[in-house]
């Protein structure tokens, strides 16, 4: 059995505004947070613009002196490592003045590789192994995925994962509740992919939020998980609603029909749907050896989420992994 597990957290939440976190003051009292919570790691998003001094290489680079000089701000502030980078292909790129790219657009596949190789590159500078990538936009914003179109993902991923591995960077496809991979397409598209070069990554609380129970899919695929984030559903999308145009506006943001006041919350919220000690124990029991990147997902409380689930992963979960592995031992 094994017990490489290493905690992180998601930086995402602490940008609500795209004019917000945008301080070095700003990055190292959540950094700072994020190490007295009890993690060894934090996961970057990728952005663009001046507007995101932490989203790419080029921005690290003009606000820290280079990608070595923000791993040493990293690690001034008690973290290990950037654990990995989150990239949607469809978010444009001022700095390389592209508009959204698309790996259902053969077109664009020379582009999204350089753009990978490039995150990929920073990774181990930074002590991060992991690209974790939104492998195709909303459900509602694509015509319904065919074989065609599954075919021409896989090669695009396969390509992305070949060039990032040249940097000992795994890719791994990170499914949202709004994705068009929701439910029976993603393991077409993962049995389409070659496995040495493309994971999963296991998001719980975008699993559970689309109905999908993330032990389902630890049971079926755990030897595919490459990377794993950590963060509680706090309803589900019954009515499938993913399947709206625009939805990452109408029902992610604005909560849809039923105005969801919010869809995520940091593990252990009340009111949370995600069994975390199961999803933990099946993990070690899949033999998963990597980060588990906890998130809240733009918390209105930043600082006090990450205090919250680093009590948890402290008190609870960590605690459990050597319980599992002494009884694996025994």
């Amino acid at each position: 059995m094994n017990g490489g597990i290493r905690w992180g957290y998601a930086i995402n939440q602490w940008k609500p505004q795209f004019d917000d976190f945008v301080r070095r003051e700003q990055h190292e009292r959540a950094l700072k947070t994020i190490s007295i919570a009890g993690f060894e790691g934090v996961e970057l998003t990728y952005g663009t613009g001046r507007w995101e001094p932490l989203g790419n290489p080029q921005q690290l680079a003009a606000n820290f002196g280079s990608v070595t000089g923000f791993g040493e701000f990293v690690r001034g502030c008690a973290l290990d490592a950037v654990s990995s980078w989150y990239w949607d292909p469809a978010e444009r790129s001022m700095e390389h003045l592209t508009g959204p790219l698309s790996p259902m657009a053969e077109d664009d596949l020379p582009a999204m590789v350089e753009r990978a190789r490039e995150l990929a590159g920073a990774l181990p500078e930074l002590g991060g192994s992991v690209l974790v990538v939104r492998p195709v936009p909303g459900a509602g914003d694509v015509e319904p995925l065919g074989d065609d179109a599954l075919g021409r993902v896989a090669a695009c991923w396969d390509a992305v994962g070949r060039a990032t591995a040249e940097h000992g960077v795994r890719t791994a496809l990170h499914v949202d509740f709004l994705s068009a991979l929701r439910r029976d397409h993603v393991p077409a598209l993962l049995d389409r992919t070659d496995p040495a070069v493309v994971g999963l990554a296991l998001d719980t609380g975008e699993l559970t939020a689309g109905g999908i129970d993330p032990l389902t899919v630890i049971s079926a695929y755990g030897d595919r998980i490459a990377h794993v984030q950590f963060k509680d559903a706090l309803a589900v999308d019954e009515a499938e609603e993913y399947l709206q145009p625009h939805a990452h506006w109408t029902v992610r943001v604005r909560g849809g029909a039923r105005e969801i006041p919010r869809w995520f919350a940091e593990p252990g919220a009340d009111g949370g749907l995600v069994d975390f000690p199961a999803v933990t124990r099946a993990l070690v029991e899949a033999g998963y050896s990597g980060w588990i990147v906890v998130e809240s997902d733009q918390s209105p409380h930043p600082a006090a989420s990450a205090l919250l689930a680093g009590y948890l992963v402290q008190r609870e979960l960590r605690p459990l992994i050597e319980t599992e592995k002494e009884a694996a031992d025994a």
